[in-house]
């Protein structure tokens, strides 16, 4: 069985987070994902979530593409990957460039995990939304 894996703070879900789950469950047997915790996202975004934590895995359990979903509590995908012993990692390719992620795939490369960058979804997006709503205020 091939075991996937990816992970994100997935709030104000909307059809890029869903494009991505879809696709990498298409290419693995089983398909974690990791959500932020309020937390970390807080860490290092310096803004809390719209969504608490609770109210966003209760979403992703109810996501027929995903099978297993799990607390990501720091940045550190080997930890996560010694945890949980997944064949292959799927990652927006908007990461791929930076030097923390050349390094995961190096150290991923090297315990025989695949990652694979899914092209960054240029439609609607968290910041757009994030970006309307700091303009216009929520909704009542």
């Amino acid at each position: 069985m091939r075991v996937g894996y990816t992970s994100g703070v997935f709030d104000l879900f909307h059809i890029g987070h869903l494009n991505v789950l879809r696709n990498a469950k298409s290419m693995c047997d089983h398909l974690i994902v990791g959500v932020s915790t309020d937390e970390l996202v807080y860490k290092y975004k310096q803004k809390w979530p719209i969504f608490p934590y609770l109210e966003r895995i209760e979403l992703l359990r109810h996501i027929t593409y995903v099978n297993t979903v799990v607390a990501q509590e720091d940045m550190d995908k080997l930890k996560m990957w010694r945890r949980l012993k997944f064949d292959v990692m799927f990652v927006g390719d908007d990461w791929m460039d930076t030097p923390e992620w050349q390094q995961f795939e190096t150290d991923f490369k090297a315990n025989g995990v695949e990652i694979i960058f899914f092209p960054y979804f240029k439609g609607t997006s968290s910041t757009k939304i994030n970006n309307i709503l700091e303009r216009h205020g929520m909704p009542e």
